[in-house]
């Protein structure tokens, strides 16, 4: 199924979770050609119903019971919208029903978790999908592009400074940048080139007029695979001078260079690439409608989606190693140690005895997600995304 183009049938959907980010899904579900949203669940029983009332969802069964809720609603998906903390409950749950699921990021708090859900996945032989919506977005596709056109990598430079006052959970993060914001950006990194990171160097810090609990601040330098460098500063209490949602972007290659603001403006400064201000790349959806769009695709045709389980791990390591090396002092943090390292824990904190058998068996944690076993067919090309968390 082409992703722009709508299935004859909507997927009928159970989305888990009836705060902010819930209520965002449930309203583009209602408009969407896609998926359909049919339950609402949530631990806050009241609050879920006063959100699909307030969308008019009226046939929408509500409960605080995945299980109980999939039944009356007859849902063939999950879209799991819980905070961080209760995202590996919820797809296990799922899952272990048979129900695929797309899972907000981050998919874990930490690279253990995810590779027992990975584990799991395998397993199960379900589809669970990380909805990494700042992939969905057109120029950010043409922007890499533009970047495919430029030869070997020097250098790809990233900024993001926002005021970002966002009551909740978030302001009570130890780590509100890395983990719920620059999580998008790393993930935009590996879209953008084939170069994987190797290493990383990171400091974070919370500065003093900072509304934020932990550090809404940092600076990284990861080390790629081919040898460049991919330098990340930014700040989530910056009232001016504020760059896109998605960053400003500059990359350093062999033949010239480009950038993208994060919005609109695609250039290039190579002869022979021409991109510029308003470039046109297809009419595909971006940020979460995106992300549905692609997961609805993979459910109907198998193919392995963007941010299948095993694809989002890197991304993970990506935050996890720069915490690590923030915490150590901006200390080098090797990436495929961290993934090792992960999965002794892995094995350790998992209570199900077919779960840690199955980790126990891997030869290693990066053979274990460097493939996908789910899906046949072949994967799609796809743009991404500047939308809405």
């Amino acid at each position: 199924m082409d992703r722009a183009e709508a299935p004859a049938g909507r997927l009928p959907v159970v989305v888990v979770g009836a705060g902010a980010m819930g209520g965002e899904w449930l309203r583009m579900l209602a408009r969407s050609a896609f998926a359909e949203p049919v339950g609402v669940v949530d631990l806050d029983v009241d609050l879920a119903t006063r959100t699909v009332a307030s969308i008019g969802l009226t046939d929408a069964a509500v409960g605080s019971s995945l299980a109980d809720v999939v039944e009356r609603s007859g849902a063939r998906a999950v879209i799991n919208v819980t905070v961080p903390q209760a995202h590996r409950v919820v797809n296990e749950e799922a899952m272990r029903a048979g129900l695929p699921v797309l899972c907000e990021k981050p998919l874990a708090p930490t690279v253990a978790e995810a590779l027992r859900q990975v584990a799991l996945a395998d397993l199960t032989g379900g589809l669970l999908m990380a909805s990494q919506s700042r992939r969905y977005f057109r120029h950010l596709a043409a922007f890499r592009d533009a970047t495919a056109s430029l030869g070997a990598l020097g250098a790809v430079h990233a900024q993001f400074f926002h005021e970002d006052h966002e009551p909740g959970f978030r302001e009570q993060m130890a780590h509100p940048l890395l983990v719920d914001m620059s999580v998008h950006h790393f993930d935009m990194l590996r879209y953008l080139t084939a170069d994987e990171p190797v290493s990383v160097r990171c400091a974070s810090w919370n500065p003093p007029w900072s509304w934020f609990a932990g550090d809404a601040a940092a600076t990284a330098t990861f080390d790629l695979a081919s040898g460049a460098r991919f330098v990340y500063s930014g700040s989530r209490c910056t009232p001016g001078l504020q760059t896109s949602w998605n960053a400003d972007w500059h990359i350093y290659a062999e033949r010239g260079a480009a950038h993208w603001d994060g919005d609109h403006l695609v250039e290039a400064d190579a002869v022979g690439v021409a991109v510029g201000d308003g470039v046109e790349v297809g009419d595909t959806s971006e940020g979460i409608e995106g992300a549905l769009e692609e997961f609805v695709g993979a459910v109907a045709t198998g193919r392995t989606p963007q941010n299948e389980v095993r694809t989002n791990v890197m991304t993970l390591a990506m935050v996890e190693g720069a915490i690590r090396s923030s915490e150590r002092g901006d200390d080098q943090v090797v990436l495929a140690e961290l993934l090792e390292e992960s999965l002794a824990q892995a094995i350790v904190d998992e209570k199900s005895d077919d779960v840690v058998e199955l980790l126990r068996s891997w030869p290693s944690a990066a053979e274990a997600i460097a493939t996908p076993p789910w899906g046949t067919a072949p994967q799609p090309v796809l743009h991404a995304s500047g939308g809405a968390r």
